[in-house]
């Protein structure tokens, strides 16, 4: 199995460099190691197979699942042990970036016992689908129970395939797709509202009245030119975004091209209908190709931060505004790293630019694939091509 980049850059000598690299130790060997780091420690949860997500949903009584690229969710347990959740391994196609890239609980996970996996199918489509957990075990899904949702084309290029699925503070389930892959969006994807490509995506995945979703009748093209399920658009590869737990704010770390990587922060009212402006803009200035899109007559959402190539980035992974109860340092801090670089960093989101961009202190780490939350807010991260997934703590 072959460390890739996940999300976005298509650089082939880049993910094959990745599979020789070994992710610098944050702990000692074993479950529940730490080191600490300038206020910020890490515990070692343990180590997977390319972990590419990790998520604690309400009232699972302490169980978190990580996401394995593969095709695989593994829960885990209090103590540390371990028991395979879902394994969809026969239906992902989990070559370079592709693979089961996320997993989403439904609000009312407790009692429907819904859940939904964003992953690529053997065919290059993204694909959102339902799952139901076995009634009488926590840690067991029912494989039988599939029912797909939406299955967006995506067959022209194997990259760019976004891979969120969270469900919103208003209970809908939003998820992220790029625009389609290969250098500077040819087709124009990310600004045409008549595909998915390149769009945050807003649905009811229930099915209701036989069909298998339903488009929320505020979203911002439901009656107007444009695809009803777009909620926004103008995005290159949101591999990772979020909300935060206090007010509700989208963040979406989207991939760049050339030169620069980029945060997204507005409310998720004003996130309706918004375009982030690729690919006629990267990061905060116009995108400086021949292929690049006309300047958009309407307004254009601008990032709050973007972060140089020329420092070590290369594709950003988008994390989480910390509101979890151990790192006090870290609350209210936007928490992300970059793929490349391995150096997690956090920020105070903020119009029109972010605040005080500082790193959080810990040793830098080898293909940082995602951020995760549990049901209190603690924080985790994954590596991808070492396997290990840690927990943010406090330090001393």
């Amino acid at each position: 199995m072959t460390a890739s980049l996940p999300r976005g850059r298509g650089i082939t000598i880049v993910a094959a460099l990745l599979t020789m690299l070994s992710v610098v130790a944050l702990g000692a060997s074993g479950s529940g190691a730490s080191q600490q780091r300038a206020g910020v420690d890490t515990k070692l949860i343990g180590r997977f197979s390319q972990p590419v997500f990790v998520t604690g949903p309400p009232r699972s009584k302490g169980l978190l699942f990580v996401v394995e690229k593969a095709g695989r969710i593994v829960s885990v347990g209090r103590n540390g042990g371990r028991q395979t959740f879902l394994d969809i391994s026969d239906r992902v196609d989990d070559e370079g970036e592709r693979g089961l890239l996320s997993v989403a609980f439904a609000p009312d996970y407790a009692k429907s016992r819904r859940f939904y996996v964003y992953y690529v199918d053997d065919r290059g489509d993204i694909v959102i689908a339902e799952f139901r957990r076995s009634p009488k075990n926590p840690r067991r899904a029912l494989g039988g129970s599939r029912r797909k949702v939406i299955r967006v084309p995506h067959r022209e290029a194997p990259n760019h395939n976004g891979g969120q699925v969270q469900f919103g503070p208003d209970g809908y389930l939003y998820f992220a797709v790029g625009d389609g892959g290969g250098g500077g969006d040819p087709p124009e994807n990310a600004q045409n509202l008549d595909v998915l490509l390149g769009k945050l995506m807003r649905i009811d995945p229930r099915r209701r009245n036989g069909r298998p979703y339903t488009v929320p009748d505020s979203n911002p093209f439901v009656g107007a030119p444009g695809r009803d399920e777009i909620y926004s658009y103008g995005l290159r590869n949101p591999y990772r975004f979020s909300f935060d737990r206090r007010g509700g704010d989208l963040l979406i770390g989207d991939v760049g091209q050339n030169r620069w990587e980029e945060v997204d922060w507005t409310s998720l009212a004003a996130a309706r209908g918004a375009n982030f402006g690729w690919d006629a803009y990267e990061g905060f200035g116009p995108f400086d190709d021949r292929d690049a899109s006309p300047i958009p007559s309407g307004p254009v959402t601008a990032p709050i931060a973007q972060f140089s190539h020329g420092d070590g980035n290369c594709a950003i992974t988008g994390g989480y505004v910390y509101r979890g109860p151990k790192v006090p340092s870290l609350r209210g801090r936007y928490v992300y790293a970059d793929f490349c670089r391995g150096q997690i960093r956090s920020l105070i989101p903020a119009l029109p630019r972010a605040q005080d961009d500082t790193p959080v202190g810990l040793p830098n780490v080898d293909a940082i694939s995602s951020f995760g939350e549990d049901a209190k807010g603690n924080l985790y991260f994954a590596s991808l091509s070492g396997g290990q997934v840690y927990e943010l703590v406090g330090g001393r």
